[in-house]
C-alpha cells in the first residue's frame, strides 16, 4: 500500500522537524488502550467530535496533525502548517473526507481470497478439436 498522506507530508518536512512530529505520534498516540483519555492541552486539543489535533512546534512554526480514534486505532487523517489562529474550516473538512472514507473502507465487506490455480479447473477429458 502507498504511503499515507501524513506520512508523505512528514517526510517532505527537514530531518529535524519529522523527527519531532513523529516522536510526538509516539510518545503520546502511539500504544494507548483504546479507554485512554487523549492527551492534554497543549499537546493536543479537540476540533470537533472526536476528531482532534496533535499540536507540535518547531522554533516558530506550527505543525497540525489532525487524528481521529477508530476502536483499537488512532488514524492519522491530515498533517499541515499552521499559520492562522483556528484551524482553517477547508483542513477540517479535508480530515472528516479521509475519516468518512476510512469508517467506509473498513465496514465494507470482505473479498474473497483469490483460489489457487486450477483447484477447481475443469478435468483435463476435454479434448480439442
Amino acid at each position: 500500500m502507498a504511503s499515507s498522506r501524513v506520512d508523505l507530508f512528514i517526510e517532505a518536512l527537514p530531518p529535524k522537524r519529522a523527527a519531532k512530529i513523529d516522536d510526538y505520534a509516539e510518545e503520546y498516540l502511539n500504544g494507548k488502550p483504546p479507554d485512554a483519555p487523549p492527551p492534554e492541552f497543549p499537546i493536543t486539543s479537540q476540533i470537533e467530535g472526536e476528531l482532534r489535533e496533535l499540536r507540535v512546534r518547531f522554533a516558530n512554526t506550527r505543525y497540525r496533525v489532525l487524528y481521529q480514534r477508530a476502536g483499537n486505532l488512532i488514524v492519522l487523517l491530515h498533517a499541515f502548517e499552521k499559520d492562522t489562529g483556528a484551524v482553517p474550516a477547508a483542513e477540517v473538512e479535508l480530515a472528516r473526507r479521509r475519516m468518512a472514507d476510512f469508517r467506509a473502507r473498513m465496514d465494507a465487506e470482505r473479498r474473497r481470497p483469490p483460489r489457487a490455480a486450477g483447484q477447481d479447473a475443469p478435468a483435463k477429458s476435454r479434448r480439442r478439436s
